[in-house]
């Protein structure tokens, strides 16, 4: 996948400014895309070179003027087209794992560490990501939403991001409290 495919589809629905989309793409997309704002601001421009996105300028009294972009009939396509091809298998790359597997040989005290904040920032990712749920649903609950509600892709992919920071969470608790009980072991002996 591309950031034009994630951030056409963050423009789904409706006009964004660039800072909008960036904010939306911190709790929304970050759950399946990471990008930085800077990216995000190129991509725009690169979309609307490519006629993906149409920007218009917006006059503002007391602030800067600002651009604000929708995804065009092209985009549309576009993402119509990348929808029906295949989709490649996820995989993991992630630093704290290697630091992890040579937690046994290089010293475990700065493992367990990153572990605990990791388990923390998984913590915060949670609670953040129940909040947006919850705003996304309105009255409803989840179940009568996920059958009745208008547009839920976005709610069952912030329900992956959920479950994966809780799995990650809970695996990082568990390993650091495995390291710990470890180190504490062979301090006995």
């Amino acid at each position: 996948m591309a950031l034009k495919h994630a951030v056409l589809a963050a423009l789904l629905d409706g006009e964004y400014s660039g800072y909008e989309l960036a904010k939306d793409f911190g709790l929304g997309v970050a759950n399946f895309w990471h990008a930085q704002p800077q990216q995000l601001y190129a991509e725009l421009a690169k979309l609307e070179k490519e006629g993906l996105v149409a920007g218009r300028q917006v006059v503002q009294e007391t602030r800067p003027n600002k651009r604000l972009f929708q995804v065009t009939p092209a985009g549309r396509e576009e993402l119509e087209r990348f929808a029906t091809a295949p989709s490649k298998p996820t995989f993991i790359r992630d630093d704290l794992l290697v630091k992890v597997q040579t937690a046994d040989r290089v010293g475990i005290a700065p493992v367990i560490e990153q572990l605990e904040e990791r388990a923390a920032a998984a913590g915060a990712k949670i609670e953040l990501l129940g909040k947006v749920l919850r705003n996304m649903r309105g009255e409803a609950d989840e179940e009568e939403f996920l059958l009745r509600g208008e547009r839920i892709g976005g709610y069952l992919t912030g329900l992956r991001g959920l479950a994966f920071e809780q799995g990650h969470r809970d695996w990082c608790l568990r390993s650091a409290a495995i390291l710990r009980e470890r180190q504490r072991t062979h301090d006995d002996r």
